[in-house]
């Protein structure tokens, strides 16, 4: 007799509503630490938002992007904003989805229900971006509120940061898949997130790096979100948006397939 094959990790995603109760899970326990996480997330980018940007800002002055010169508070803003979202996004995938898959067994106890895996990695893939745009959303309150921005235009950097939320989201649940601790994470950090942030714009123009770095952070997701993200600070469209976009879809999509199959290997085995 035939026997069974085993499906492959990297067939195509099972996705259906069923993700839906996951995350109505997860936002139920949230709302009980709601206020002191939502402190957590925005305590730091706003004290890099006030020392940098009014501390270095009044040495530096003025920053030209574009062809215009804007003031360095601004520039940062934008791009400290998308890095925000990076943050919160990448912190939710990984610690808060590590506890829930590895240390709690809250994974397994789900799929005790009719619910999937791939659901469940959905879930906690949209659940993380959700706490990025949450943050983000108040960090940008904060912005206004100082009076660093008031283009019309912001409005549209709301669904950008939601996708910028799901793509490092999708990026963090590759690495939550291959951790054994806590520890692993450090390396997702320092290696990856903490390079990127200082190559993507965020703090001063790329124009600034040499040649050859300057190309390869034209590829990098946290350079192409803030390319988007920067003109509607300044009250203009990005000049590229059709190409920045396609590249947060296309990692996004890369992303999250790895990150699926990576975690199908690993309940599997």
């Amino acid at each position: 007799m035939p026997t069974p094959t085993t499906p492959s990790p990297w067939r195509a995603p099972d996705l259906s509503m069923r993700w839906w109760p996951v995350f109505l899970r997860n936002l139920l326990v949230w709302r009980k630490l709601a206020v002191p996480s939502l402190l957590g997330n925005i305590a730091e980018p706003l004290m890099w938002l006030v020392a940098f940007g009014y501390g270095m800002g009044a040495l530096v002055g003025q920053v030209q992007v574009g062809g215009k010169n804007v003031p360095y508070i601004l520039f940062l803003a934008s791009g400290s904003i998308c890095m925000s979202a990076m943050n919160a996004a990448s912190f939710e995938a990984l610690y808060s989805a590590f506890s829930r898959m590895h240390v709690q067994k809250t994974w397994d106890g789900i799929m005790n229900a009719p619910i999937s895996l791939d659901s469940v990695l959905l879930a906690e893939m949209l659940w993380a971006a959700f706490k990025a745009l949450f943050t983000t959303t108040a960090i940008l309150g904060v912005m206004l509120a100082l009076g660093i921005s008031y283009s019309p235009k912001l409005i549209v950097a709301w669904p950008v940061l939601l996708c910028v939320g799901i793509m490092f989201s999708s990026i963090a649940l590759i690495f939550n898949a291959l951790a054994k601790g806590y520890d692993f994470f450090t390396y997702y950090f320092t290696l990856v997130l903490t390079p990127m942030m200082f190559l993507s714009g965020v703090f001063f123009p790329r124009e600034q790096l040499p040649t050859a770095i300057r190309l390869a952070s034209d590829w990098l997701p946290l350079t192409n979100a803030v390319e988007l993200v920067r003109p509607l600070f300044m009250d203009q469209w990005p000049q590229h948006p059709l190409r920045h976009g396609l590249v947060i879809a296309v990692t996004t999509v890369a992303a999250y397939w790895v990150a699926l199959a990576l975690t199908r290997k690993r309940f599997r085995a």
